[in-house]
């Protein structure tokens, strides 16, 4: 068949086109060429070869006819291809018929190029978002109120409730405040927190961008929000008590405000409000509360030393009131508050006198810092009530998320842990001692300044049922079961018993390193010399030695040896039951004073009240843990090795709903086993059957304690426990006047009409009388059976490495001298080196007896464990529950 004569190919499909061009095609019309259908099958088939070159032919085609140029001489115009242009191949497409309103992905483009807008489109939508900001900070803007001073003067009490629902007392709502005119407000207050917080206030819009966009940043990283940078923005802050949540909504509130305030306030209302809505602490709200609280007078008779003192508290009065707030954080004591408070007032005046606010000459009319009262009585604080409040709401400072201004405001339900009756007992026992011993009258240079402390915890849950501050919270403010820096003595000494038959001692053929892996666990039959003036060895058997090069001999209490010559050998059990020191030092030394230290923690002991432990005294009790500390460590030995961390509040409500409740968030953990725990128990029964702490035995009832006393006679302490409650009593002497910085623990020789004060003594009286009562109708419980444990060390009659006296020793023509305090408790300089196997350096500043300066935290709750800077620093740690910064 000729080629013109040859059928071309039907396309597939085609819908009605493909119809219309059969009936076409039947009826004797000639069909419209292929390529003016615009069907892309058409054009890109499937007919191969042959169909593409006839779709290009009937394209040519109909290009002539349209032209005129095909056979018949037509003029016809056709559609052009679909996809092509006259002339062209594969060419750019056709535009779109219909036109979107919004051309994205935007047509004619292919590949990525479909998605990238173009500048109209850029510009159309950055318009757009600035359109909607205007909008929405002019609707903001219309909507915020300014606030008024006077509407942030209320305030609601807290509730607090003994443990069995009752309410112990209202109290937290006598929010302290007056508004007072601007005319009153002394230009010196002024002119002191402008040059201590915003030098450009007078000038200023009243908002600081970027210290907005700082915060914004801040929070989106996760970080702790910040608060507003200028006065005004201050001034907002304080008065939106309707929310006090850190929250960006929070924050964008607070800019919207502050915009309006800075824009329609004048300069004067704003600092009027700003300084009448401040929280200068101590419950004192304003300028006019401040200056009655701190100064007992009027606003507006404060001169420019004490304005600048107040423009310093507002930094923070947890961290700048010179009283301390230690029931909130361990660094805030009033030692180290003083000194913050002194140098930011110091700073602030020189501010002021840069500023041209203050002339040179009036800024030398004040060289020394402003005095300041003591904290106002609250008669409802009055007691132990005080303490407990005080105990209660360091606990859930540092255990929620409710913060310092909040309680201040009000309105909580705090369910405490205190047993109302056993409070009651502990108080009355300590006066009972105190009323029928302690004559500051008839003996004011032995019975002056005589301090008790206490506490009892739950061992089978860690609930602090009741605790002795001091005989008036309003008149003696440092809480006596908490942070006293009284060193604890040989109560120390179970800690000591329970390392070596956790981990045992270390074996001395071995060097240093194998020497931690490969022990041998110590049982309480193993033999430890009893003798005074004992010369302490490392675990390889090697005399240690202080920083002089002087041999370490490690004295007894009275100066008594124990056990028989020539090696006066006694077991374990023995030398806690007459508490001999030698003993405890040198197998202190064979475990490892670390491994002593980690056996204190684990029992509940904070690390940052553990001092001195790279010294041998380290096991004889030279650290100053709180009273609720040692009642909650033993109670660990009690629950036969579970640990639980003294906590003072069950639950906290707010407008009805529990806000905290210590369920959530109580956590058991396993100290020690119970072969261990229930073998400590048993030596420590010992104690009171038969040994030093007699005088605490209850009718009826199995007790295990220890008693303790300290070097040069500064403290004494009695810590037992039955297995429904443990108790820890503490006296000693110090001079706590607010003017004493130092806190200087005083000698107890003659105190109470007795020579010396032992933990047999008064504290175990104490003990005695109020677990008596405490117990009362409880029915008594036995200690479990201890289980057989570890291997009898130093049963050798020939001389080995281990801490016996040798004949050498016991024939010495002199009898080496007892050792000094600066011996017993050496303080090396970084420079001086000894032999010490944890520390080299020697680095420690342990063994004073000052007791610190009082950084050390408050009992009554729980806190994540901080990390540990230094390990062996003497503490300024005292050991309270928040205590121990480092650890």
């Amino acid at each position: 068949m000729s080629e013109h004569r040859r059928k071309p190919p039907q396309p597939q499909g085609g819908g009605r086109a493909a119809a219309r061009r059969g009936q076409s095609a039947s009826s004797g019309r000639r069909a419209a060429p292929r390529g003016a259908t615009g069907s892309l099958s058409e054009t890109y088939g499937s007919g191969g070869e042959e169909t593409q070159y006839e779709g290009r032919a009937a394209s040519r085609r109909a290009a002539q006819r349209s032209t005129g140029a095909g056979p018949g001489g037509g003029r016809r115009r056709v559609a052009e291809p679909a996809g092509r242009g006259p002339g062209r191949g594969r060419g750019r497409p056709a535009p779109p018929g219909k036109k979107r309103f919004i051309d994205y992905p935007r047509a004619g483009k292919y590949g990525a190029m479909r998605w990238v807008p173009s500048w109209r489109q850029v510009t159309g939508l950055f318009i757009g978002f600035f359109g909607c900001l205007v909008a929405a900070a002019g609707i903001g803007y219309a909507v915020v109120a300014v606030p008024n001073p006077a509407e942030a003067a209320t305030a609601q009490n807290n509730v607090y409730y003994w443990s069995d629902g009752t309410q112990m007392v209202a109290t937290g709502g006598e929010v302290n405040r007056q508004i007072i005119a601007y005319e009153k407000i002394p230009k010196e207050m002024r002119y002191a927190v402008m040059s201590a917080e915003n030098k450009t206030f007078e000038t200023d819009s009243g908002v600081d961008p970027m210290g907005i966009a700082r915060a914004v940043v801040n929070m989106a990283k996760g970080g702790q929000t910040q608060g507003g940078s200028t006065i005004t923005q201050q001034y907002v802050k304080n008065a939106m008590l309707d929310d006090q949540s850190q929250t960006l909504s929070r924050k964008v509130k607070e800019l919207f405000i502050s915009v309006k305030v800075g824009a329609s306030v004048d300069k004067d209302e704003i600092m009027r409000g700003y300084l009448n809505t401040a929280y200068f602490g101590r419950g004192a709200y304003g300028l006019q509360a401040a200056a009655r609280t701190y100064f007992g007078e009027d606003a507006e008779k404060l001169d420019a030393s004490q304005c600048a003192f107040l423009a310093a508290v507002l930094k923070g009065a947890t961290y700048y009131d010179p009283a301390g707030a230690t029931s909130i954080d361990p660094a805030a004591s009033a030692q180290a508050n003083t000194k913050r408070a002194t140098e930011r007032w110091r700073w602030i005046l020189g501010e002021m006198v840069k500023d041209k606010h203050l002339s040179a000459s009036e800024r030398a009319k004040y060289p020394d810092f402003p005095k300041i009262q003591s904290p106002r009585s609250n008669a409802q604080l009055g007691g132990q009530i005080g303490y407990l409040v005080d105990t209660a709401k360091g606990y859930i400072l540092n255990n929620t998320d409710i913060t310092q201004k909040q309680l201040d405001q009000g309105g909580y339900e705090i369910h405490t842990t205190f047993d109302k009756s056993k409070v009651k007992e502990l108080e009355k026992a300590v006066n009972k001692v105190r009323k029928e011993n302690i004559k500051p009258d008839l003996r004011p240079k032995t019975d002056t300044h005589v301090q008790f402390g206490g506490a009892s915890v739950s061992p089978k849950s860690g609930a602090i049922e009741a605790i002795y501050g001091g005989e008036d919270a309003t008149k003696h403010f440092t809480n006596n079961a908490d942070v006293t820096g009284a060193q604890v003595g040989s109560t120390f000494k179970p800690f000591v018993l329970a390392a070596a038959m956790t981990w045992g001692k270390r074996d001395p053929a071995l060097d240093p390193e194998q020497a931690q892996d490969e022990r041998t666990i110590v049982s309480p039959k193993s033999l430890y010399s009893g003798k005074n003036n004992l010369k302490i060895r490392d675990y390889d058997g090697e005399i240690w030695t202080n920083e002089e090069g002087k041999e370490w001999l490690q004295a007894n209490d009275d100066d008594a040896s124990y056990g028989s010559p020539p090696k006066y050998q006694i077991d374990l059990r023995e030398a806690m039951r007459v508490s001999a020191n030698s003993a405890f030092v040198q197998l202190g030394m064979d475990i490892g004073l670390s491994r002593v230290k980690e056996a204190a923690v684990e029992a509940g002991l904070k690390k940052g009240s553990l001092t001195g432990t790279s010294y041998p005294s380290f096991s004889i009790g030279i650290s100053d843990p709180s009273a609720i500390r040692m009642a909650g460590s033993y109670a660990t030995f009690a629950a036969s090795g579970k640990q639980n961390d003294p906590f003072s509040v069950k639950t906290v409500e707010h407008e009805g709903l529990t806000v905290f409740d210590h369920d959530g968030i109580a956590e058991v953990k396993r100290a020690f086993t119970s072969e261990v725990a229930d073998n400590v128990t048993d030596v420590l029964k010992t104690v009171v059957d038969e040994g030093t702490g007699t005088s605490a035995q209850l009718t009826g009832r199995e007790v295990a304690g220890k008693t303790g006393t300290t070097d040069g006679n500064k403290s004494a302490w009695f810590v037992g426990y039955t297995p429904q409650l443990s108790t820890a009593i503490s006296m000693y002497r110090m001079d706590d006047n607010e003017s004493n910085k130092n806190r200087t623990f005083l000698e107890m020789y003659g105190t109470g009409g007795q020579e010396t004060i032992h933990g047999a003594s008064f504290p175990a009286e104490i003990w005695h009388d109020y677990m008596e009562d405490a117990l009362k109708g409880e029915p008594a419980e036995d200690f479990p059976e201890p289980q057989p444990i570890g291997v009898i060390v130093n049963d050798d009659p020939d001389p080995t490495p281990t801490p016996t006296v040798t004949e050498s020793e016991e024939e010495s023509p002199e009898p080496s001298p007892t050792p000094s305090e600066s011996e017993i408790l050496p303080s090396p300089t970084p420079s001086e080196t000894c032999k010490n196997p944890f520390n080299p350096t020697c680095e420690d500043t342990g063994g004073t007896d000052t007791g610190g300066t009082d950084t050390g935290g408050t009992d009554g709750g729980v806190t994540a464990t901080p990390t540990e800077s230094v390990d062996d620093t003497r503490g300024n740690q005292n050991g309270g529950l928040f205590g121990g910064s480092t650890g």
